[in-house]
């Protein structure tokens, strides 16, 4: 299934509930902002830079653009500083130090800035490649971590869990941004800005052509 017809058909189940202001706020401030101008809010300027390289990963250029061409990778790093609340961006920043960290040990190279495409996929595809009873385990793990530090108890979190938690996320969120992107929202989602007659209850494929609507 090529990514076109995948994005039609997947929905928004990634836990974020964000009010639809803030939503088109975060989206309109990203927009048709070069890339090679970017400023990280939440992240440094390497952090930016990797995380530019990874969504790109996760959702290359196929017949539809890349996602740091919809500027997926300004959306993530704006919604992690306006957005999280400040626990979630300490796990954001934990979880992705420990994940650059295994990529500079994986590649063998010195500094963050020195990492390109090439060195952060296998580590991206290493976290990821986790049966289904090793995720569920992994999700108990951080629950159980990040209940702790609610409680102001002293806890941590294994480095491979820590990767795996990044590297989930950063996959949910950066499909979640795509699909919030103007682009995807009226070129690949179905798209009517005006609401026309109310259908409450038919087949999507006759409605929409199979599409799931963007707004």
């Amino acid at each position: 299934m090529d990514r076109r017809i995948a994005l039609k058909n997947i929905g928004l189940s990634l836990g974020y509930v964000v009010a639809v202001p803030t939503l088109v706020s975060l989206v309109q401030s990203c927009k048709d902002k070069p890339a090679m101008e970017w400023t990280p809010d939440f992240l440094s300027k390497d952090q930016g830079a990797a995380l530019m390289n990874l969504v790109d990963i996760i959702l290359p250029k196929t017949d539809t653009p890349s996602a740091s061409e919809v500027n997926v990778h300004m959306f993530i790093d704006k919604f992690a500083n306006e957005v999280m609340e400040p626990k979630q961006q300490e796990f954001f920043k934990m979880s992705m130090g420990k994940f650059l960290d295994q990529a500079l040990k994986d590649s063998g190279k010195e500094t963050l800035a020195d990492l390109t495409a090439e060195d952060l996929e296998p580590t991206l595809s290493k976290a990821l490649k986790v049966t289904k009873e090793e995720e569920i385990e992994n999700f108990k793990v951080i629950t159980s971590y990040q209940e702790a530090i609610e409680n102001q108890e002293t806890a941590q979190l294994d480095e491979g869990v820590s990767r795996f938690a990044f590297a989930n996320n950063l996959r949910g969120m950066t499909i979640w941004a795509y699909k919030s992107s103007e682009y995807v929202g009226e070129e690949v989602l179905a798209y009517l800005p005006v609401p026309g007659e109310y259908i409450p209850c038919d087949d999507v494929q006759e409605l929409t052509g199979g599409k799931a609507w963007s707004i």
